[in-house]
């Protein structure tokens, strides 16, 4: 299993920008093993990282590199810093554009990836459960599926009342508008909101994108992403929401990324030659 470093010059972002990649390009396999076929492109996952975190976060707290080997699939991990991946020109950074757009085509002419709707998906956890479905919505052209583990659904009416006090940086007025802009009344109406978002986008007809969503029993998010998931119901808009042991922490996402790639319609599950692997 190959796993690059990879940097690039994002129009959207106004500077060089890191991405890792997980890709099975050089995957080996124990004789009578049936063989990818040649030259046929990749599915892919777009998988976002939490707040405080980085591109390389999903690969150090879960075994993503293992399953993705084992499912033929590319794992391609952003950084988003503490974006929430949305657009703030005021900042002169368009994350959203970069997340749904920019990533895609720069990572499509790169690499054997498929281009259909079908095989591209984005997730994410915490911050970056809000960005998958955020982004995976907005670009349901793009996305065939979005994974959202302990999404942090920050972007509603509560915001206006946010505490200037808080201890904790992203609770904070400054904080949220220095994402989603300075009228935080506004913006909890707009379509930051995932709730503003899915009624617009059935209002226009749109197609979304298939929805797996789970939260920890013990997540302080858990009430947030209950109330989306009855929400969805209510709209009719099918969906999987699973409620697991855990908290907002790496077991559960551990855990709960594999359950969202054995949702995924992959290919069949199959190990390659590795050092955990040899054929023994």
């Amino acid at each position: 299993m190959a796993v690059l470093d990879v940097s690039f010059m994002a129009t959207t972002l106004k500077r060089t920008v890191p991405i890792k990649v997980i890709i099975p390009t050089d995957k080996r396999y124990f004789p009578g093993m049936k063989c990818r076929e040649e030259g046929k492109p990749y599915k892919t996952l777009y998988l976002l990282h939490g707040i405080l975190g980085s591109a390389g976060d999903w690969l150090y707290g879960t075994r993503i590199q293992r399953w993705a080997e084992e499912r033929d699939l590319v794992v391609v991990m952003p950084a988003g810093e503490n974006s929430f991946y949305v657009d703030q020109p005021w900042n002169c950074s368009l994350y959203s554009e970069f997340i749904g757009s920019e990533l895609i085509s720069f990572t499509r002419k790169t690499f054997p990836l498929s281009h259909k709707r079908g095989d591209t998906y984005i997730a994410g956890l915490s911050m970056g459960g809000y960005g998958a479905l955020y982004n995976g919505f907005k670009f349901n052209e793009t996305f065939g599926a979005v994974g959202a583990l302990s999404a942090a659904l920050v972007v509603n009416e509560k915001m206006v009342d946010a505490d200037p006090d808080s201890p904790f940086f992203a609770s904070t007025p400054a904080y949220l508008k220095s994402c989603f802009g300075p009228d935080l009344a506004k913006a909890a109406q707009s379509e930051l909101n995932p709730f503003v978002l899915v009624d617009t986008l059935l209002q226009k007809g749109k197609e979304l994108p298939a929805l797996y969503m789970a939260c920890g029993d013990h997540d302080s998010l858990l009430a947030d992403n209950r109330a989306f998931s009855e929400f969805l119901t209510q709209k009719g808009v099918d969906h999987v929401f699973e409620v697991g042991p855990g908290a907002h922490e790496w077991d559960f996402w551990d855990n709960y990324v594999l359950k969202f790639l054995n949702w995924l319609p992959l290919e069949g599950k199959q190990a390659g030659m590795n050092s955990g692997n040899v054929g023994v």
